[in-house]
Parts: C-alpha cells; structure tokens; sequence
C-alpha cells in the first residue's frame, strides 16, 4: 500500500516528510516522480492536474488537503472512490476568529478611524451601536457557520444563519432554501458567507443578492464578508454595488482569481477590505495528523470519517 502526495502551488517535499514519520509503515510517493500505480490505495490532494489520478487500480480514498473539496471537483476525470473534508478544530477557531474580527471592525467602525487618524483629525461623531443592535447573517451553517454564529452570539449580535437545506439549531433563528432567502437577506446587516462551493452556489454573491439586504440597519448600510471562496462572488457585481451604495462595504480574503490581480479595483477602493486568502489556515502538521488518523481507520476496517458526498459537492 502507498500513499501518494498530488499537489500543485505547495512544497511537496515537507508533506512527504510529515507523512512519512506519521506512516513510517507507508510507502509515500509523489506525483511528478517514478512509482508504482498499482500500489497507491490513498491519495492527499491539493489542486492535482487534471487527470493525473486516473489509472490507479486500487485506489481506496482521496483526502482533501484543504477544507475545501472544489479543487477535486474540477477533475473531470476524478477517480470513483470516497473522498475526504479536513474538519479540523484548529481551522474552525481560525475562521471564528476572522468572521469576529471582521464585524467587531465593521461594528466598531475602525476603518473610518484609520482614515480619520491619517488625516489627524476626528469627526463630532463618536457614536457606536451595540452588538445587540446589528444583525448578522451567516450563509452556511456547517462546522465553520455554526462555530462562527456561536462566538458572534457570546460578543452580543443578532445572528441568523442560511442553509441550502433546513437545519434546527438551538438558540440560532436559521432559514433554508430559495424560500427562505429573501427573509433571511431583509434582517441581515452584515453578510457573512461561509459556503461551500458547488455548482449551484457559485456567483450567489451577486447583485440581485446584494439587493435583499437590510436597509434600516443601525451601520447605515449593509456589509459583506466572503471568507468561504471566490468562486461564490460576483465582484463586478460587488464593486457596482458599492458604487452605487448597495453595499456600503465589503471584506474579502478570496477571489474569482487568486492571487488577485494588480489591475482589480478591489485594491483600492476606500469601502474594501482584502486579506490574502489566509482567513483559515490550519497548520499542515495538524492536518497530516488527522489524514494518517483516517488511513489508519481504513486499515483497521473502520468507515471513513467526514466524507464528502458528490451530489452535493461538500
């Protein structure tokens, strides 16, 4: 049995290493050198070309070396086999802490100050809303939606969450569907979009969209954040909004293309705050850990865990 390491954009050498002394009875190959295709039985992934884990006869599980599985989806020729998320206790706290932070800034206004600090010079306004005050609407309701919705609730806001399918959670107003997307838009003041990417998700974050939000909130306007992935935005979309004050302003750590382009006007504008897809990352020691954690369940004839189900691409 070998475990083989396809990987594009990341140094696959120090993967190999971690898997090797978490696995020391495992072969680990890598793809782009000589091995063996009828003794691969795992593979971890991260952005493979297209293709290339075709032929592998005995292949058992792909595992996910991100917490996003779009990446194996856009192989269309992705090998039938169980495939597997990262859910990862420390990626989740580091997205929690992102989203809190991000609306503590929007709440706090602390971009308005930062401008104000430059010009060395304070406005008469010195108002602040309370966190009980400002609703937040959270658009993905798994592990990383729900964990984000409880510690925005312990600093005091107004959360809801959106779901594809309905989910009852204690103590969070949720909706679910196209049904219940305009109610859900109509409380929401910040928008914070945690989804999946999947065929029917991508663009969500589009004009019509930003058209439902909240306008009597007590920001003045409604907010966005897209910490979950580019694909799901529309940022020709986003910018006219902002421009035209459907939006009054928009963070986001990921885009259509990444890295982002020199030319986006995302850059610059005064309403727009960009991070460097960096809202989530896990350490990849962690990570390694729990894929052995999940070969080693294999091994011992017990079912995988977090597996991801075509369908519905997540």
């Amino acid at each position: 049995m070998t475990l083989l390491v396809a990987m594009t954009g990341w140094h696959v050498e120090d993967w190999r290493e971690r898997f090797q002394g978490l696995l020391p009875e495992l072969p680990v190959a890598v793809l782009g050198e000589p091995f063996d295709r009828r003794a691969v039985h795992y593979v971890a992934s991260w952005k493979h070309p297209e293709g290339s884990l075709a032929g592998l006869p005995n292949l058992a599980a792909i595992f996910s070396l991100g917490a996003g599985v779009d990446h194996l989806f856009a192989d269309k020729r992705l090998p039938d086999v169980p495939i597997a998320r990262v859910v990862d206790p420390d990626l989740t706290t580091r997205m929690s802490e992102y989203v809190v932070l991000h609306c503590l800034m929007l709440l706090r206004q602390q971009r308005r100050y930062d401008r104000q600090q430059l010009a060395k010079s304070w406005d008469d306004d010195r108002n602040q809303p309370a966190a009980r005050s400002v609703r937040v609407g959270i658009m993905g309701l798994g592990e990383l939606g729900l964990d984000a919705a409880r510690k925005l609730q312990v600093m005091g806001f107004d959360v809801a969450g959106w779901s594809r399918s309905p989910k009852s959670v204690e103590g969070l107003p949720s909706f679910a569907g196209a049904e219940g997307m305009a109610a859900f838009l109509a409380r929401t003041d910040i928008l914070v979009s945690l989804l999946p990417l999947t065929p029917e998700t991508r663009g969500v974050l589009n004009a019509e969209l930003f058209a439902g939000l909240a306008r009597d909130g007590r920001l003045g306007g409604p907010f966005l954040i897209n910490a979950g992935r580019g694909g799901l935005q529309v940022e020709a979309d986003i910018v006219a909004a902002l421009e035209a004050g459907t939006l009054k302003g928009a963070t986001l750590d990921v885009f259509e293309s990444e890295p982002l382009p020199a030319e986006s006007p995302l850059w610059s504008h005064p309403a727009v705050t960009v991070t460097p897809h960096n809202a989530a990352m896990s350490e990849p020691e962690a990570i390694a850990t729990l894929i052995a954690t999940q070969i080693r369940r294999l091994q011992a004839g017990e079912p995988l865990e977090h597996i991801v189900d075509p369908a519905k691409g997540y």
